[in-house]
């Protein structure tokens, strides 16, 4: 009996041939001269497709033919009129011509088509994955090679503002799903020919495109390169969105913190490709990968240059202190009451202690539970309608929060520590940034529940340690703090005017560092304008009014 079951393993079953393995069988297989063949090539590798349109006619009226494609990938309009009306009805230049077989596809190309994106396929495979991307082949009988020609149509929506990454100053165009829109949204921006864009197909069955945008001339070839290295060695059956790239090619998958930027901004992109950075677009996705990063872009917006340095800076400061806020504040607060009241005021320790006399377990045990409702409350709010999220965010910040202060389960003073906390959670602008150090707060809490200032100190330590660690394509994750670079120092806690940035980050080791012109990198010398009017003034007018060149007519 045994021997059976042993031998029955060993029994390898019949692999199942899908029609995509078909395909790729085919791949180097030239077609045949045969119209009927490779017609039932094609419906036998396609199945029972309803969409798989067949048209046949004769070309000239003479050469039989036909046209297949899937009606609900293309134009059809485009293919009555520009493919199918041509060839059937001879145009007047060609009539009364010699049309040998053997030039026939040479003659269709560059006399009668109306397209500028006609090419010629010549195995199986190939033309069955143009057929899948939209495009639609003519056959001709007697001839092996086939006509495929670019009629894809595909429903999208309008370029409208970005949803994730909202800005009160600056554009609001925002990235759709189709990596054509995206990459013209970015030449819009980018009208130079240093602006090169790589493509790529990944994945088995999705054979997704995937875009590598740069500037030549800027950015590092050596990281241009490498992001190239590192995408083709992606081996996997789909890519549906730039996130599945993400957890291919960063450095450290298993670190919390993001190695990589995403953003649905074309005016965030264009800025990063600037300063000497990687864009990665993938079609079907609405967002855009920025590679090598560092932390300080995390806390950044576009806002930030698009307003005033002062006002920039002000509120960049508000945002450091609200990251600052999301990861230690309960953190503090548990050390404090539980190990370390000392430290408080004492009208506040008192008040603080009145404020817990129901509560019947310790401090951690309550900010870990308050958390945990927030993070289940928040994540509930997000997946909800617009319409019922906003309202169970309401309800659930006022109604469940003063439940469980009237119940006994919370003090008074732990909710708004964790409503403080979320808030400043709230003001990170990267979500994944944001996502990170809410995953940090809860080992750190715990360890300031056992050990106190002791523990929130050593859980920070090992943070930072850890950030030193992490690079992102060979950039260290703390630059330019960690190693020092004065240019990009400007760039970090405040936000310096922009006459004081002349050069690119230096950690990022563009091949042009100057951004701005050599000669004067300075704003307008106001006092030296003020002077010139005034003496202009004294001496009875100005240049504006007075023209001293001696062309003073006037049309």
């Amino acid at each position: 009996m045994s021997l059976f079951r042993k031998n029955k393993r060993n029994i390898k079953k019949p692999q199942l041939l899908t029609p995509s393995k078909l395909v790729k069988e085919k791949e180097d297989t030239p077609t045949s001269s045969s119209l009927m063949v490779r017609l039932e090539e094609v419906i036998g590798l396609f199945g029972n497709n309803d969409d798989l349109q067949i048209k046949h006619f004769k070309i000239f009226g003479k050469f039989s033919s036909a046209s297949i494609y899937l009606s609900s990938l293309v134009n059809q309009d485009a293919i009555n009129q520009d493919i199918l009306k041509p060839l059937m009805y001879e145009p007047e230049h060609l009539m009364g011509r010699e049309k040998p077989l053997n030039h026939l596809i040479n003659l269709i190309l560059t006399e009668t088509i109306y397209h500028s994106q006609a090419k010629i396929g010549e195995n199986i495979g190939e033309l069955i994955e143009v057929i899948l991307r939209g495009e639609t082949v003519i056959f001709i009988d007697g001839i092996n090679e086939a006509i495929h020609i670019d009629t894809k149509k595909v429903e999208k929506r309008s370029i409208a503002q970005p949803e994730t990454e909202q800005a009160i100053l600056g554009p609001r165009e925002g990235f759709i799903e189709s990596i054509t829109t995206n990459i013209s949204l970015l030449r819009y921006r980018l009208p130079t020919p240093d602006f090169q864009v790589k493509t790529m197909k990944i994945g088995t069955l999705t054979k997704s495109t995937v875009a590598i945008c740069y500037l030549k001339g800027i950015a590092n070839e050596k990281v241009v390169k490498e992001v190239e290295k590192r995408l083709s060695e992606i081996n996997i059956d789909a890519i549906l969105d730039v996130g599945y790239l993400e957890q291919f090619i960063e450095d450290n998958p298993f670190s919390p913190f993001p190695q990589t930027q995403s953003t649905e901004r074309p005016d965030k992109t264009v800025a990063n490709l600037i300063e000497g950075r990687v864009g990665i677009l993938v079609d079907g996705s609405p967002f855009a990968l920025l590679v090598p990063v560092v932390f300080n872009q995390f806390y950044q917006t576009i806002e930030d240059y698009s307003s005033r340095f002062l006002m920039g800076t002000f509120v960049r400061l508000a945002r450091i202190l609200a990251l600052v806020f999301s990861l230690v504040f309960p953190s503090l607060y548990v050390s404090l009451i539980s190990f370390n009241p000392e430290l408080l005021p004492t009208e506040f320790a008192v008040a603080v202690a009145g404020g817990r006399a129901g509560v019947p377990y310790p401090a951690v045990i309550e900010v870990l539970i308050i958390e945990v409702a927030m993070e289940i409350l928040r994540e509930a709010t997000v997946r909800l309608p617009k319409q019922v999220g906003g309202a169970l965010s309401i309800v659930g910040v006022l109604v469940i929060g003063q439940a469980a202060v009237e119940a006994g389960l919370s003090s008074p003073i732990t909710v708004v520590v964790i409503a403080l906390t979320t808030i400043g959670s709230f003001a990170t602008p990267t979500y994944t940034a944001a996502f990170a150090l809410r995953m940090l707060r809860f080992p750190i809490m715990i360890l300031a529940g056992i050990f106190g200032l002791y523990g929130v100190m050593v859980g920070i330590i090992f943070i930072f340690n850890h950030m030193l660690s992490l690079k992102s394509f060979g950039v260290p994750y703390m630059a330019p703090v960690s190693p020092e670079n004065y240019q990009g120092m400007k760039d970090v806690v405040i936000r310096s005017p922009l006459w004081w940035m002349p050069k690119r980050p230096g950690f990022l080791q563009p091949s042009n560092q100057n951004r701005l012109g050599q000669d004067d990198n300075k704003v307008l010398e106001h006092n030296k304008v003020g002077n010139d009017q005034r003496e202009d003034a004294a001496n009875g007018g100005s240049k504006g009014d007075h023209d001293t060149s001696g062309n003073n007519n006037l049309n």
